[in-house]
């Protein structure tokens, strides 16, 4: 009776999609026009491929953007090491994590952007790239992927399987839970983050026998590659801050300037040569803090500019993609943003960790407050909340 609710709950939501399809595609041209979509490659999203298909088996991992696709990258390495006779195939939704993955993955991985959840973006990727297996990244629960790809049986897996209490809410709706359940029901494997994920899909009726524990895949994530003249500046930099107080602000969203910046003020008080490192989450966002510093009269160096610390410049924003493991390793002290506004849900702490960092966060950290859990029981100083 639960399975033919489901099915009647995926058919209304196939032919909403397949009725709202225009639409879609208007919105994506919208996109692709103010430049949120890859300006030639923007079809792919529509489920038209750029390259061909090898002969032989292929897997296909999707992840929505770059910090899930930083963690796939070690699992498709792997997997090409223990069988080269695979292709792999790697999607993602934006173009952020397209420029920075690219230059990551090895060579003979064929990376496309992901199809949209309407039928016929879908069935148009599966009948062409035909994969053996679909490896999903985190949260990325599609109705129409799943639903299709189990149809043409196709194994799938769900790695490093979160569900956040606002996604856990509409996914457990009396009408949509049906639907919830058909979809997890289509899977062979679930990795979830941690117990209470796994008990989160428990109750939303995944079958128990398929949830499985390997640990969180962003404490596997490798070292990002540098370009040689990154790599270079980079030194300079290092060079200029040498016998400075600095510390950093990482991935920082849009309102949480404002924290930041105060905080800066209130240290430049006590340190009058302090540096400031600003790494906005969107790099756009670094041009708009910028312009708004030099209102006020603010000296600012851009990364972007490849201008340098000056006297009198204290601040220093990072609007460039893929680097932030590389500034990590400038700083001693690192506040993790997308944690200090409600409705955030922080960003991985692993990373400047590893690096070193002494770690501060806000208040809302969502699932990462289990990662925080764990660093503090090895050391209670790690990482600190700010109330």
């Amino acid at each position: 009776m639960r399975r033919e609710r489901g099915k009647l709950v995926y058919k209304i939501y196939r032919a909403l999609t397949y009725g709202l399809s225009p639409l879609i595609h208007l919105h994506l041209r919208w996109r692709k026009f103010r430049g949120l979509e890859h300006p030639l490659r923007w079809r792919e999203r529509l489920g038209f491929p750029s390259f061909p298909r090898p002969p032989g088996p292929l897997l296909w991992f999707h992840a929505v953007s770059l910090g899930e696709g930083m963690c796939a990258i070690p699992v498709i390495k792997c997997c090409i090491e223990r069988r080269p006779d695979v292709t792999v195939l790697m999607t993602t939704t934006t173009t952020s994590a397209f420029e920075v993955i690219k230059h990551q993955l090895p060579n003979n991985v064929i990376y496309q952007f992901s199809p949209i959840d309407t039928p016929a973006a879908i069935d148009a990727f599966l009948c062409y790239w035909n994969p053996n297996a679909v490896i999903l990244i985190e949260s990325e629960l599609w109705p129409n992927l799943i639903i299709g790809a189990a149809k043409k049986r196709i194994a799938l897996a769900l790695l490093n399987a979160r569900m956040s209490a606002k996604s856990y809410d509409s996914w457990s709706q009396s009408f949509i839970i049906p639907l919830t359940s058909l979809m997890l029901s289509k899977f062979l494997l679930i990795l979830p983050l941690s117990t209470t994920q796994a008990i989160r899909f428990q109750l939303l009726q995944c079958p128990p026998f398929i949830i499985n524990f390997c640990g969180d895949l962003k404490y596997a994530v490798g070292n990002i590659e540098t370009a040689e003249g990154d790599q270079r500046a980079l030194e300079e930099l290092q060079v200029q801050l040498m016998n400075r107080k600095v510390w950093m602000a990482s991935s920082i969203h849009k309102g949480e300037e404002k924290v930041m910046l105060d905080v800066h003020k209130a240290l430049k008080q006590i340190h009058p040569d302090i540096i400031t490192i600003i790494v906005p989450r969107h790099p756009h966002h670094g041009e708009l803090i910028d312009l708004e510093l030099e209102k006020e009269g603010v000296r600012v160096a851009l990364r972007s500019r490849h201008d340098k610390l000056l006297p009198g410049t204290n601040i220093y924003v990072v609007d460039t993609l893929g680097e932030l493991k590389k500034f990590y390793r400038l700083t001693p002290i690192a506040v993790i943003g997308g944690s200090f506004l409600p409705g955030s849900a922080g960003h991985n702490i692993s990373e400047a960790a590893a690096a070193g960092c002494a770690v501060l966060t806000g208040p809302y950290i969502g699932h990462f407050s289990y990662m925080a859990i764990q660093m503090q029981r090895l050391n209670p100083l790690s990482v600190l909340q700010v109330p």
